[in-house]
């Protein structure tokens, strides 16, 4: 057949993959050498040699952090919890302390502090993102055993039996462990020294039993010359990976007749039994449980409070001692981190039970609660439901907002303040300022609720939800507020987890409150979107401000029609003050708290405009709506007759609902008739 051209797509393609390969990185990914080289790699940079909680510190704060003050108190982010690694696909939000947490106790482990000797219990509700936290710290060990900064290594052996083959550690251990105890200390001695690292650098423990055995034949051959030995050795850089099952391990439990021990520990490879004559012999022995493949990296423990007890005891000395006892061997050194999670009632269950109070004392508990801000909550839901993953249907504004409202109301406990309302709470959780409510107030309110967050529902619930209305929408269809609340109070009926009628009769409280904050909310859009008009709201700003600063300084005003001086305009400012509920007898503090900020402002060569201050702002807006509204009759919309003039100013109106917050032509329409209908019935709130 004869050779044909390639085109210019087929080129194109293989350009991309030739572009893909990386023959220089993968030579380094799979550098291998002799000890000696080894030892050369480790004098230049002893991270080498860090042990498990160190490295996963080192790779968290590889991502770097951010501190910032919220409430009074000084807090910090770490990037690594918003997933740079997959864009954000399994993000953190809203957790920080949580994640600050657990970060600390990583710091006091890679220190040696003692947290190194515990197991790490990720503690919440269903759906607080446990599950989703140790599969981000998995994803970043693997990612961070790939760089140059997160690099380790292991070794094999070259063996009698096979001359031309290496047979690696089924352990995956440090090469430093090949050399004898008091040697190894005096070189680490030596080397945290000689180089001024955040933590002490220890190489503790023995051999494998499978490498143990091939040291003391080789060690018995050359009659104990250690350089001979080691000319046996090849080590390589080791690549954790979950999938390869290399330093990253996940466990979850089983029914009791399924579940063996050996899972953890490695269990007996009988077909070779035959062949090397014992059961004890190392060679018969597969060193592949889950505790021994994430030597050097992390092992998850799903549900860990639901293993049997007789697998909680392998986690004892796992833990304390970081050994563990593989059927037929001594116990054996491990080096890794042992996470687990657990919901409340199987906690509940082992603070309850006497017997395990060994394994309650190894433990560190830290709390995974349901996320209380708002906007966090929001950015949740928007992860999975946006424009690029969401084609051909619309989702209308602020759907994902109350549905994310909601959510968070059920996780809050009713404040002990008979003023303030549960609604408040959660905007004053989201930086959100009420009258008189101070930084310390809301940290005394997060303080008197300290299980706030451990129960109510979970994200789960609203993201299928979500996706039930999505599907009813149809194709180009649009999703509205009220199809989502509906969906939510349809599925309270058969939630599993709504374990009293109480409960359910609460919830649809807060669905009620979040209705209703959803009618001021799109009032006020639908008031904003009638009084757009940026001349119309500068000319009442300038004309207020005017009346407002020849009020403080006890002035007149120049009308500017008449050209007469005339006394400042006390029904124009009253008529905007009231729309932000200033009360007769704090006008004057208000009016003054105005001009002193225009006077800060200039001050610093700014300029003050109707924007600068928030209420101010909305009261402008109030203020032209109300002027505005008579003649656009918006309430005309509820009957089936709208004139020519009225239509070509709702039209206008609906465009900058299109245009400027994000509705499309359907649901502008609706969001208009539905806002109509409240004017016309007048029960609104104020």
């Amino acid at each position: 057949m004869p050779e044909t051209k390639p085109t210019a797509k087929l080129q194109r393609i293989l350009e991309i993959i030739e572009k893909g390969i990386d023959v220089e990185g993968f030579k380094e990914l799979h550098w291998a050498g002799t000890f000696e080289d080894y030892l050369k790699l480790v004098l230049q940079d002893p991270r080498y040699v860090r042990n498990a909680f160190q490295r996963v510190y080192d790779m968290l704060m590889s991502y770097g952090q951010e501190e910032y003050t919220e409430h009074r108190e000084k807090l910090v982010r770490y990037n690594f919890f918003l997933d740079p690694i997959d864009n954000g696909k399994d993000a953190i939000y809203g957790l920080e302390r949580s994640m600050a947490a657990l970060v600390n106790a990583f710091k006091s482990a890679a220190n040696a502090y003692g947290t190194e000797r515990r197991i790490l219990l990720l503690h919440g509700p269903v759906g607080s993102s446990k599950s989703t936290i140790t599969r981000l710290l998995k994803k970043g060990l693997e990612r961070y055993s790939r760089t140059k900064d997160g690099a380790l290594y292991t070794f094999g052996w070259q063996t009698p039996e096979k001359p031309d083959e290496y047979v690696d550690c089924p352990m995956h251990e440090e090469p430093l462990r090949l050399l004898p105890p008091d040697t190894r200390a005096a070189i680490m001695a030596e080397i945290n020294k000689s180089h001024k690292l955040e933590f002490e650098l220890k190489v503790d423990g023995d051999l494998c039993p499978s490498c143990r055995m091939t040291y003391n034949e080789l060690l018995r051959k050359y009659s104990g010359d250690w350089h001979k030995v080691v000319n046996h050795v090849r080590v390589r850089r080791l690549l954790l990976s979950e999938k390869d099952r290399v330093g990253i391990g996940t466990f979850q439990p089983k029914d009791e007749k399924n579940q063996d021990s050996t899972e953890l520990t490695g269990d007996i490879n009988y077909r070779k039994i035959a062949l090397y004559g014992s059961d004890s012999d190392p060679r018969a022995f597969n060193f592949d449980g889950e505790f021994n493949i994430s030597n050097r990296g992390v092992i998850e423990f799903i549900e860990v409070l639901k293993l049997d007890v007789a697998f909680l005891y392998d986690l004892l000395g796992a833990s304390q001692e970081h050994v563990i006892k593989p059927k037929k061997f001594a116990q054996t050194d491990i080096d890794e981190v042992i996470i687990g999670h657990t919901n409340e009632p199987e906690y509940k269950r082992l603070q309850n039970n006497e017997l395990m109070e060994a394994f309650r004392d190894r433990t560190l508990k830290i709390d995974i609660p349901y996320n209380l801000k708002l906007d966090s909550e929001i950015r949740i839901y928007r992860r999975d439901y946006n424009k690029e993953r969401i084609k051909g249907r619309h989702i209308a504004p602020h759907t994902i907002e109350v549905a994310a409202m909601w959510a968070i109301l059920s996780r809050l406990q009713e404040p002990k303040k008979a003023s303030l309302q549960l609604m408040q709470k959660l905007k004053l959780y989201n930086g959100k300022t009420l009258p008189g409510y101070t930084e310390d107030n809301i940290r005394e309110l997060m303080h008197e609720s300290e299980r706030e967050g451990m129960e109510g529902i979970s994200p789960r619930y609203i993201q299928d939800k979500i996706s039930n209305a999505l599907v009813k929408a149809g194709e180009n269809g649009c999703v509205n507020p009220f199809m989502v609340l509906n969906e939510i109070e349809e599925g309270l009926g058969h939630h599993s987890l709504i374990t009293s009628e109480e409960m359910r009769k609460r919830y649809g409280e807060l669905l009620s409150h979040v209705k209703e904050e959803y009618e001021d909310i799109v009032k006020n859009e639908v008031q904003r979107a009638i009084s757009a008009d940026e001349e119309s709201i500068s000319r009442l700003f300038s004309n207020y401000i005017d009346n407002v600063k020849a009020y403080t300084q006890k002035e007149r005003v120049r009308n500017r029609y008449t050209g007469q001086d005339e006394e400042p305009d006390e029904r124009l400012m009253r008529s905007i003050e009231e729309k932000i509920d200033i009360p007769e007898s704090r006008k004057d503090d208000f009016r003054r708290e105005i001009m002193n900020y225009i006077g800060a402002l200039a001050v610093e060569g700014k300029k003050f405009d109707y924007k600068s201050n928030e209420r101010l702002q909305k009261a402008l807006e109030l203020k032209l709506f109300e002027d505005q509204k008579d003649t656009i009759k918006l309430t005309s919309l509820v009957s089936s007759v709208v004139d020519k003039d009225t239509q070509e100013k709702i039209d206008i109106v609906k465009s900058r609902l299109v245009k400027s917050y994000g509705y499309c032509d359907t649901c502008a329409t609706d969001v208009l008739s539905f806002v109509a209908s409240i004017f016309a019935r007048g029960t609104s709130k104020e």
